[in-house]
């Protein structure tokens, strides 16, 4: 049984709002704790939402992250030499207070910025993802001193907002994306941070990569072999053992080893894949049953169906007709 990866409320996350967590907790429906899992944390950032419907609102709360205090992984960021090695600092360290996966893709000529929640089993709510991109904005200009900007901001929601996103992110905004991602140019990578303080890096980096070798924070292992089966399935192949260690440049020994070494197996993964998966697709399209079976790489629907009864207690129609309307957005893997 894979263990479960919880993680606390950052200083930055409802920065500013008049509720105290325990105020929020009750509108949420949530326990009050010090540590929430996924659902949890997606169910607390959906009641501030209610509270709070301002449509800039997580553009506010994200801006003042610098201000408040980052996260570790932020401020380690922040001390960095460059961007380049910011958003590295930035997607290493993250997984040891969420399992959140910040992938950095580099190009020719972009370097894209995506964001991936790999425990989530509903849609990344709208407040969320606003202030984890206008923390990561604001994070950019602070560093660089202003002088880089993103291309573009991909979202994976239906175009809302455009104006007021364009307006405070500077650049134009893609809807419907397959991810939350924003965009730089290659050539921005390079560009030196003023808030760089390399005592203060080597010190924290040490400390973090200590905590990193105990074992703390959700294992990278997993968070690679989710988005590789993601991939695999998306491309339309069958998601075997052998083809997924292939792709992650492991023997199927190597991956098996490391797998049980993390208390998973594959097939836990997979099927933490296909269901993530399977939410997006009865919530935000209208695929019928045969086509999302094909999708998620069942050999027939009835196995869907079945698989599905096991993840969610019910059938794959009935979630369809309580959770379509719901969404507050797609769930991006």
């Amino acid at each position: 049984m894979q263990r479960a990866h919880g993680f606390s409320l950052s200083p930055i996350a409802f920065a500013g709002l008049s509720l105290s967590i325990e105020q929020l907790c009750r509108r949420a429906g949530v326990v009050p704790s010090s540590i929430f899992n996924t659902d949890d944390f997606f169910r607390l950032w959906a009641a501030g939402e209610q509270a709070f419907p301002e449509r800039d609102a997580g553009l506010h709360f994200g801006s003042r992250g610098i201000d408040l205090g980052y996260s570790v992984a932020g401020m380690v960021a922040l001390h960095s030499p460059d961007l380049h090695h910011a958003l590295v600092a930035l997607a290493r360290y993250k997984r040891l207070t969420c399992p959140e996966l910040i992938e950095i893709d580099t190009g020719a000529a972009e370097v894209s910025v995506r964001y991936r929640w790999l425990q989530a089993t509903r849609g990344v709510p709208r407040l969320l993802v606003d202030t984890t991109m206008a923390s990561l904005l604001a994070l950019v200009r602070r560093g660089t001193g202003g002088h880089v900007a993103p291309l573009r901001l991909e979202l994976a929601r239906p175009s809302l907002d455009q104006a007021l996103l364009a307006d405070h992110f500077g650049c134009p905004i893609r809807f419907d994306a397959p991810h939350d991602a924003m965009v730089f140019a290659q050539t921005a990578l390079a560009q030196p941070f003023v808030t760089a303080d390399g005592g203060a890096f080597a010190l924290t980096l040490a400390g973090l990569e200590a905590r990193l070798a105990h074992g703390e924070g959700f294992p990278a292992l997993t968070g690679a072999l989710r988005v590789a089966i993601a991939r695999h399935l998306s491309e339309g192949r069958r998601p075997g053992l052998a083809a997924i260690a292939h792709r992650l440049g492991l023997s199927v020994r190597t991956l098996q080893r490391r797998l049980d070494g993390a208390s998973t197996s594959f097939g836990e993964e997979l099927a933490q894949v296909r269901r993530i998966t399977a939410g997006r697709l009865l919530a935000d399209t209208q695929l019928d049953m045969v086509a999302i079976a094909m999708l998620l790489g069942f050999e027939e629907p009835n196995s869907f169906a079945r698989a599905f009864r096991g993840w969610e207690q019910t059938s794959p129609m009935r979630w369809r007709a309580r959770h379509a309307s719901l969404s507050p957005s797609r769930i991006p893997l």
